[in-house]
């Protein structure tokens, strides 16, 4: 009766289940500065990242080996974005106003072309199972 009680006063819909996010970081040219990670659901930012809800970002140390888990993350569709900030200073440093001088990584190694990839060309669905990406760090100077 219980079961029956509580199912029609939240309308018989459970709620939405959170999935593990997990991501390998491989391609770092040093053990030097910080790993950022964005994992985000909104293309109109992407590969920004700006606080709020569909957003999960996470820093690490620079390693080897560096593994990202995100945890609980809400269904959807989302893209992550990687710097490896070697100096620690919280941004992206460029040559020439331009290229980036620091390591950047996409989901679903995206491709960079003049500029950033699109959100749909790194988007992944994260449903009712884990899911794992490995992220290739890349460097321009």
């Amino acid at each position: 009766m219980a079961g029956l009680i509580a199912a029609v006063m939240t309308g018989g819909a459970a709620a939405p289940a959170s999935t593990p996010v997990s991501i390998d970081v491989t391609g770092l040219r040093s053990a030097r500065g910080l790993v950022r990670a964005c994992l985000t659901s909104h293309a109109e930012g992407f590969p920004n990242c700006h606080e709020g809800p569909g957003t999960y970002t996470m820093t690490a140390p620079a390693a080897a080996a560096v593994r990202l888990e995100f945890g609980a993350v809400e269904p959807g569709r989302y893209a992550i974005a990687l710097l490896h900030d070697e100096n620690s200073n919280g941004k992206v440093d460029r040559a020439l106003l331009l290229m980036p001088k620091e390591g950047f990584g996409f989901s679903r190694d995206a491709p960079v072309r003049m500029g950033p990839p699109s959100f749909s060309s790194a988007a992944f669905v994260v449903g009712d199972q884990p899911v794992h990406q490995a992220i290739r760090m890349r460097y321009m100077l």
